[in-house]
């Protein structure tokens, strides 16, 4: 089957997939296997249905033995292709008419025999025939035939079909076939339906206008208010031409398939979303943890002294002292339980695992310490250590520039050690959450959970 897809949106929805399958790969150990068991599945379902081609507009005319719509498959084709039955008007085998590109695949999975296909477009009549063009125009088997195989075709084409034309002759238009089997279960899809009264030149006037207004009742009566109900005929020709200006109007819509598959994409962008979460809350930075790690170590009560040794030209009474292990681990759980606030359990433990435990922590920030110079006070005669004012400023400034010291040598050591390897694991859930919101591809994004907290 080709996977060749040529139109624009075509394209468009090819990248989404390419896309989703780059994001499912670099995320799929942190989701859950159900998840992306089922991702991988509905990623293959619309693969399958992009290789059908999503370029072409399906409308599929629909009806029962004898309502003529073989018969209308070539007036609004233009073309003898379609069997007209003249003694047993049955319509065995399905028969297709295609406007511009071939649709193989898709003909090959509705099992349309090549036999049974013809290409409308000609040198000739192309720009007449411009309008229609990308048209598939299917003439099924009767849909109260006994074959099997015949239902199944039909049942195939439902979801795929842009618009249904049922075809009804003025004599068998309340077929209880027709309703039981078919029109109630759609009433979902109305405004993808038509209903066609053929042979409309057998009756006068007002005598059509009764039969379409009791059409109209009974499909109001099957949910399928909605639905449009023309008149036409195969055999003069009258109606044809609103008939075809209906397909026209369709075909200038995005097609079925098109559609499908980008709300099936859009389905399981937000699905994985879901999966990933609500967006994590912004980590506290590593300055504000290198404060709170420097309190742990004494940086302040250091400081305080260099500012006091300066004030009265003694000595600093206090050095970095080791700091309890136990009060480290909880700056970096602190730290953590933010960072991970909101995130799956797989994504949490990424993180918690990308981090620096506890005791590692505390002998990076206790080496980066005992690298920073302590300002000591100069010795100072008695004169010198009279001006009382001019030694609390320089006490002030010196307690200032080791705490300025201390805290950059403590932030590059929590960016080493906690937030950078925390936002190597974080970055990547942030990219396949953008990835998953985007409208890059000019499909419908999926629309984001708000952020935790």
């Amino acid at each position: 089957m080709s996977t060749t897809t040529t139109t624009e949106e075509g394209r468009r929805l090819r990248a989404r997939l390419d896309e989703l399958h780059e994001i499912l790969a670099a995320t799929r150990v942190r989701l859950a296997p159900d998840v992306v068991a089922r991702t991988e599945r509905d990623l293959a379902g619309i693969a399958t249905r992009l290789d059908l081609g999503v370029d072409h507009t399906v409308v599929a005319l629909v009806g029962g033995t004898g309502s003529g719509k073989s018969s209308l498959f070539n007036a609004v084709s233009q073309l003898e292709f379609a069997d007209v039955g003249a003694k047993r008007p049955t319509t065995a085998q399905a028969s297709a008419c295609v406007w511009g590109e071939p649709a193989d695949a898709l003909l090959d999975f509705l099992e349309v025999a090549p036999t049974r296909r013809i290409g409308r477009e000609s040198a000739l009549d192309a720009d007449e025939q411009a309008e229609l063009r990308g048209l598939v125009l299917l003439d099924l088997p009767d849909h109260d035939s006994i074959e099997v195989g015949h239902a199944r075709q039909v049942d195939r084409l439902l979801p795929l079909v842009d618009l249904l034309v049922w075809v009804v002759d003025p004599q068998k238009y309340a077929d209880n076939a027709l309703h039981d089997a078919y029109l109630r279960e759609l009433a979902a899809r109305q405004d993808a339906m038509l209903v066609v009264v053929n042979q409309s030149d057998t009756l006068t006037p007002a005598a059509f206008d009764e039969v379409r207004a009791d059409v109209e009742r009974l499909l109001a009566a099957d949910g399928l208010d909605e639905v449009s109900v023309l008149g036409a005929s195969a055999r003069t020709g009258d109606g044809v031409a609103a008939v075809r200006a209906v397909l026209a109007e369709v075909v200038a819509r995005r097609t079925m398939a098109e559609r499908t598959a980008s709300a099936e994409a859009g389905a399981v962008a937000r699905r994985m979303l879901a999966a990933l979460g609500a967006k994590p809350r912004e980590a506290e930075s590593a300055a504000h943890v290198a404060d709170r790690l420097g309190a742990v170590l004494g940086v302040p009560a250091l400081a305080s002294s260099v500012a006091a040794a300066h004030a009265s030209g003694g000595v600093v009474l206090t050095d970095v002292r080791a700091p309890s292990l136990a009060r480290v681990a909880a700056v970096r759980e602190a730290w953590l339980a933010r960072a991970t606030d909101g995130l799956p359990d797989a994504w949490a433990r990424e993180v918690r695992s990308a981090v620096a435990g506890p005791e590692s922590l505390r002998d990076a920030a206790s080496a980066a310490l005992a690298d920073v110079v302590v300002p000591r006070p100069p010795e100072r005669g008695w004169l010198a250590r009279q001006r009382r004012a001019r030694n609390e400023r320089e006490g002030a400034e010196a307690a200032v520039a080791y705490r300025d010291a201390a805290q950059r040598a403590l932030t590059r050591v929590v960016a080493d050690r906690l937030v950078d390897p925390a936002q190597r694991v974080l970055g990547e859930l942030a990219r396949a959450r953008t990835a998953l919101t985007s409208d890059a591809h000019g499909l419908s994004p999926a629309t984001a959970p708000p952020a935790s907290g």
